[in-house]
């Protein structure tokens, strides 16, 4: 019951939050990103998280987005049909990448993934007939910031809506199965490749749709801006910085993800990857379980404190 208020109480909020600060055109933004990379990392989780397959190709995902919305932008398709077909088209691609790419497991499966996200970096950069090659596609369509900030809004909770019912359904039992042992859960009946690929699928049309709101944010897109490693890496930072495998972990990584983005782009410029390669390494060799895992720990720590009997004086 709790549970329910609680997310009740954080949309309420992130509706609001707009008309409170109506001039806050900054901070407008700041949150339009974290709820854009909070549905970006709960995409990504689906596949990492629930699934436990590590990929380091899901910028692909966001790029075919991007690039379909500012194509079919460029021909005057409406923004809601660019919308759904930019996540229809990166779900169609990850069966044809899913298939072959989940035949193999553990580093394999994750190393296949960084390929598949360079080729499709190099056929953007490449295809200049239709993607411009590296000059990029611009886009002529302006949509204020707070019509941005609701779409980012209504996808992230939808997103969430998901991910919560995945976790409790038949499905999410299935992909934790697969995560904790697929050869166990072969001889359990679980068809392990079916529901990797069908975890693959969700999370290909979560990351799509929020490249087509990516495109609609900053008007330009170009190879290295949404296929590069440095956005790859991103999206498997903040799951894991804030928990794997949970539903509220993604966004509280996409949280400190953006808090961190932020200030280094304002001080130290080029030098995120290096940032986040070490704060990764701490969190790995640290707390693998993130934020959430940290806190756990805490309450648990408190708990058992609480629950000890005081000694009696002497």
């Amino acid at each position: 019951m709790r549970k329910p208020i609680v997310f009740a109480a954080i949309l309420f909020a992130a509706i609001a939050f707009p008309f409170v600060a109506p001039g806050a055109e900054y901070a407008i933004d700041v949150v339009f990103l974290i709820l854009l990379y909070g549905t970006m990392s709960a995409g990504w989780n689906i596949v990492g998280g629930f699934a436990g397959q590590v990929s380091f190709g899901h910028a692909a995902f966001l790029g075919i987005g991007a690039y379909t919305t500012g194509i079919l932008a460029q021909h005057s398709v409406p923004l809601p049909v660019a919308f759904l077909v930019s996540g229809s088209l990166a779900a169609i691609f990850s069966l044809l990448i899913g298939i072959p790419c989940f035949r193999l497991t553990g580093p394999y499966f994750s190393i296949a993934t960084i390929g598949i996200g360079e080729a499709t970096r190099l056929i953007a950069l490449n295809w200049n007939g239709l993607t411009g090659g590296a000059s990029g596609i611009t886009l002529s369509v302006t949509l204020p910031i707070v019509t941005q900030y609701f779409l980012a809004l209504g996808l992230c909770a939808v997103v969430v809506l998901a991910t919560i019912w995945i976790q409790r359904s038949r499905f999410g039992f299935a992909l934790a199965a697969v995560r904790a042992d697929p050869d166990a859960a072969e001889t359990l009946g679980v068809n392990t490749t079916i529901a990797k690929t069908q975890a693959l699928f969700v999370s290909a049309f979560i990351l799509g749709c929020a490249g087509s709101i990516y495109a609609l944010h900053y008007l330009f897109i170009s190879p290295d801006s949404v296929f590069g490693f440095s956005t790859a890496i991103a999206l498997v930072i903040m799951p894991i910085i804030g928990g794997l495998g949970t539903v509220t972990g993604p966004l509280i990584g996409a949280v400190i993800y953006t808090a961190i983005r932020e200030q280094l782009e304002a001080n130290f410029q080029n030098l995120d990857l290096l940032a986040f390669g070490l704060l990764l390494m701490a969190i790995v060799l640290y707390e693998p379980k993130g934020v959430l895992g940290a806190y756990q720990r805490f309450a648990n720590r408190k708990k058992r404190v609480a629950s000890t009997p005081a000694a009696a004086p002497r």
